[in-house]
């Protein structure tokens, strides 16, 4: 589907007060709703609106059962652009541990926890040496591209942590190091940044700021290097050309640990994950399935004819023209063999927010084990292939 630039002036709506942008989400709310027509200010608050709240969990259960492995591990993460498309917010999928590569620590158990609001991983470690070894271990902080005319979810405002990612080593909390570099078209532009007091992060509104209280020359070499664009766009003075950042922030976190020989070690991190959504994408108002976003979602979250007749039953019961919100995130785990050997045990436990919600992603040997959790186990195991998470809200 193509991407149809938005022209929203988000400072008007904002100065509007509150209420402007206080949009719930309709369907939740029992109401009719349809997506406002692009480029009026209903839909400019449907979209400020949108990408800062977290959809609503409200659905009927339901899980996949395919013979497609989960693929969920302790990574060198790659991570992916964020998945748009019309009237929907992107995620920035994050995933798991990088240790630097050596053959004597090995992971003997993980344990994932995933769900819309939180990230939590539990790593038990082995170094089956007779030497303690020190280690750089990293957490990658998904990419940061520029928001350009599309958006994606950032579930904090901190411009550097913005998934609240926090770490513990055998339950004592570990302070962080950060590197930050900046990059456009391949090129690294952190240090010119830097000595124009140009924020790093692309996408908060204080680095727009500051590249538009720059003198003229300084705009012009930045455009000219392809750092920054020119965009036209009304904040209530009519249309004027304005600066905006076009380079991506990449991220890690880091710290040293030292491994002691002959022992285990228990490593532990959380954050909350980018959640992207939108309304209506796999199944219309008038329970007809768009064939196009099915195929897609077959391959990437294993949705099959259980899980679809149930979506169809959750369409016919909330109406004639009601969409259903639909949220994703992504848990990057990809094929960084870091560890000396498979992980000996693993386990994966996927939590669809509410009772009623519906969830699908591709596993085998799915167990229910509450009202809105699904366990997954797995001994030697080497992974795949990265965890896709599909959830389906009912309108309340």
């Amino acid at each position: 589907m193509a991407i149809v630039p938005i022209m929203c002036d988000w400072r008007a709506l904002k100065a509007n007060g509150p209420s402007a942008l206080a949009v719930e989400n309709p369907v939740a709310a029992g109401q009719d709703f349809r997506i406002p027509p692009r480029n009026s200010p209903e839909y400019c608050r449907f979209r400020k609106a949108k990408s800062q709240r977290r959809a609503q969990p409200h659905e009927e259960e339901h899980f996949m059962k395919t013979g497609i492995k989960i693929s969920l591990a302790f990574v060198a993460a790659a991570f992916a652009a964020p998945a748009l498309a019309n009237d929907s917010t992107g995620y920035l999928a994050a995933g798991g541990l990088v240790l630097t590569r050596t053959p004597d620590i090995e992971m003997r158990s993980e344990d994932l926890y995933v769900s819309e609001k939180e990230i939590r991983v539990r790593y038990r470690f082995f170094n089956t040496s007779k030497a303690d070894i020190k280690t750089l271990v990293a957490f990658p902080i998904p990419d940061l591209p520029p928001l350009n005319d599309n958006d994606y979810a950032l579930p904090g405002s901190d411009p550097v942590n913005f998934l609240g990612f926090e770490t513990k080593v055998d339950g004592k909390p570990v302070a962080n190091g950060i590197e930050q570099r900046a990059e456009a078209d391949g090129s690294d532009c952190t240090g010119l940044l830097k000595s124009l007091n140009v924020p790093l992060s692309p996408v908060q509104e204080g680095t727009r700021n500051a590249l538009n209280a720059l003198g003229a020359e300084q705009k012009a070499k930045l455009v000219k290097a392809g750092i920054a664009r020119e965009e036209e766009a009304d904040y209530g003075k009519g249309m004027k050309k304005y600066l905006v950042p076009a380079w991506t922030l990449k991220s890690t976190f880091h710290w040293e640990q030292v491994f002691p020989a002959r022992k285990e070690l228990f490593v532990e991190h959380r954050y909350t994950p980018s959640v992207g959504g939108n309304v209506g994408f796999l199944i219309n108002g008038d329970g007809k399935f768009n064939a196009g976003i099915l195929a897609e979602y077959k391959t990437r979250y294993c949705v099959d004819s259980d899980f679809l007749a149930a979506m169809r039953r959750a369409q016919k019961a909330a109406g004639e023209n009601r969409l259903l919100p639909e949220t994703q995130l992504e848990y990057v785990l990809v094929t960084g063999a870091n560890w000396a050997v498979p992980i000996k045990e693993f386990r994966l436990v996927a939590d669809k927010g509410s009772p009623e919600n519906l969830i699908s992603f591709c596993a085998t040997g799915v167990k229910k084990t509450g009202p809105t959790q699904f366990e997954v186990r797995y001994k030697d195991y080497t992974p795949d292939r990265n965890l896709q998470v599909l959830i389906v809200h009912r309108p309340q």
